[in-house]
């Protein structure tokens, strides 16, 4: 009888998992494919993520592009979830890139891809200033031509080889991208071909500003290469680059992804918090109403704005710009609307959407 009963255990456990089930999805996500004349025919697939209320909207969205999309494009999309509904971050396109085509190996794929130079252990190497050809030639005219994104605005973000391969971009080729999100970069590759790269990069003049968030792992075995290139860096002094470096405690390299993408996300896109003056400040106090009759009120309370809902709630208000502030316990922005001098009401934009407040006659 055990036997028996042992077996029909085995035949209904069986039966279950050869059934087919739906497999999980992530909602507001989406697959497009792209085959490359650059790299050799390579197809290329990109994992892409839409922001809430991209249908109806008529702006252009910032774009994150995250290298090895095949493991992180799920956390990625999570944490900016997160990051977005606490206010943090805007609303971007997330653009995952990963490898196509039949049973592709991202080992050996990723190797090529990232890596700017040979090694002399891989023949598979030195394809990353071909990769960054793609990118530019081909992925960026794909993604600005289908999606509502703007070319004025681009994150790279990877991990590991594809930390290196974010450095090696910024060293290279910094105009491509306004931001560099690099956890546990491979710093080492080469025997240190970053360093060269890196006082090249040390003499330029930038045209414009950007921003590098980077880190490693407390436990890693690069940990203290890793700390050596980050305080040359750091000693570089460069013009119109904003750098942040980090050692993350009690993590190993993979597990310096989620941190470093969530604060990376953080700092890219952090907001002014400008101190303007009382007369700045009190040409917006008043009373605003919406159209459906809701009333909002703002005061200026010890130097900074404050939107009242009610008289017992309020919420304090950051400056961005002398028009443009926000809170930071949701997505939340206020944009003031002015003609001769007169403000004459705002926008207030929250998760996609977008409501239209008056100011009232005194």
């Amino acid at each position: 009888m055990k036997k028996i009963a042992t077996l029909l255990v085995l035949i209904t456990t069986l039966t279950l998992s050869s059934q087919n089930y739906p497999e999980v999805t992530i909602p507001g996500s989406q697959v497009r494919k792209i085959t490359s004349q650059i790299v050799s025919g390579q197809e290329y697939k990109l994992e892409i993520r839409l922001p809430s209320g991209y249908e109806n909207s008529t702006k252009k969205y910032p774009v994150v592009y995250l290298m090895d999309s095949q493991w992180d494009f799920p956390l990625v999309t999570s944490i900016y979830g997160e990051q977005y509904y606490d206010g943090f971050i805007p609303e971007i396109i997330l653009v995952g890139v990963t490898w196509g085509g039949e049973n592709p190996n991202p080992d050996v794929l990723r190797t090529r891809d990232y890596t700017p130079t040979n090694d002399g252990r891989n023949i598979e190497t030195a394809g990353a200033d071909k990769f960054l050809e793609f990118i530019k030639m081909e992925l960026f005219p794909f993604i600005e031509s289908n999606y509502k994104a703007t070319s004025d605005n681009r994150t790279l973000m990877g991990c590991s080889l594809g930390g290196l391969f974010t450095l090696h971009t910024l060293f290279t080729h910094t105009e491509m991208f306004t931001n560099f999100v690099a956890a546990s970069p491979a710093v080492g590759w080469d025997n240190g071909v970053l360093y060269k790269e890196e006082k090249t990069f040390s003499e330029k003049q930038l045209s414009k500003p950007v921003r590098v968030y980077m880190t490693v792992g407390d436990v890693e075995n690069g940990k203290s290469y890793y700390t050596i290139f980050a305080n040359k860096m750091k000693s570089s002094n460069y013009k119109n680059v904003q750098l942040h470096s980090k050692v993350l405690e009690n993590t190993g390299h993979s597990g310096t992804k989620s941190e470093t993408y969530t604060r990376g996300l953080q700092y890219v896109f952090k907001r002014n918090e400008l101190k303007l003056d009382n007369k700045t400040l009190n040409k917006y106090v008043g009373q605003y109403q919406f159209e459906n009759g809701d009333k909002l009120e703002i005061k200026n309370e010890n130097h900074q704005l404050k939107l009242f809902f009610s008289p017992n709630n309020s919420t304090p208000l950051l400056a961005n710009s002398e028009s443009h502030f926000y809170a930071t316990f949701s997505f939340f922005n206020i944009h003031f609307k002015e003609s001769n001098n007169i403000i004459e009401g705002f926008d207030l934009l929250t998760y996609g959407r977008t409501q239209a407040f008056i100011k009232l006659k005194d």
